[in-house]
């Protein structure tokens, strides 16, 4: 049987992650479809330019992440029979460990970004870069103004030690953290 396309395989893990997903939504007052986010994430970096190891590891990077309450959790294993271990390893190198606190996840990502290899490197500012769109156009009710600021002050720590793995997506992140955090300003 010949390898499937670059369509085939795309098509097959947007169909796994909408599987998934399909009962989570984003944190956002909207309460958008959380796979409306692994394909902007996807779309993202089809658009700028990344291999396409770390345009399928966007649509699956939460997989393993939101399906532990799952009766059959996605695994790394699962992930390697599925797509091959090069998506899967980055899937990996981009998940948290949920048995931490966030906020030690969170400094852990601040800590462990310049390490990342140049796709992992490009799925997490693609990821970050999907999550300030959405603390714009549609924040969580509940978060104030500070905590709005705080996260978006610390996607930018996190994005600078993912730079220089793509130029064209260090400049994207970088226009649309100025254009929230103008946009941050105007609502303070």
């Amino acid at each position: 049987m010949p390898e499937p396309s670059l369509s085939a395989r795309l098509l097959r893990a947007a169909v796994f992650a909408a599987r998934v997903h399909a009962t989570h939504r984003r944190k956002g007052a909207s309460a958008e479809p959380y796979v409306n986010h692994v394909l902007e994430v996807a779309q993202i970096l089809a658009e700028h330019g990344a291999p396409e190891e770390a345009v399928l590891a966007g649509l699956l990077h939460d997989t393993v992440e939101d399906s532990g309450d799952d009766p059959e959790p996605v695994t790394h294993g699962h992930l390697v029979a599925e797509f091959g271990e090069a998506v899967a390893g980055l899937v990996a190198e981009a998940t948290d460990d949920t048995s931490l606190p966030k906020e030690t996840r969170k400094a852990l990502q601040v800590r462990h970004a310049a390490g990342r290899s140049a796709g992992a490197k490009m799925l997490k500012l693609a990821d970050k870069i999907s999550n300030l769109r959405a603390i714009a156009d549609s924040p969580p009710p509940h978060w104030d103004h500070g905590r709005k600021v705080e996260y978006v002050g610390w996607a930018g720590r996190v994005a600078a030690g993912l730079k220089g793995a793509s130029p064209a997506l260090d400049a994207l992140f970088d226009r649309t953290y100025r254009d929230v955090m103008a946009r941050l300003a105007a609502e303070a």
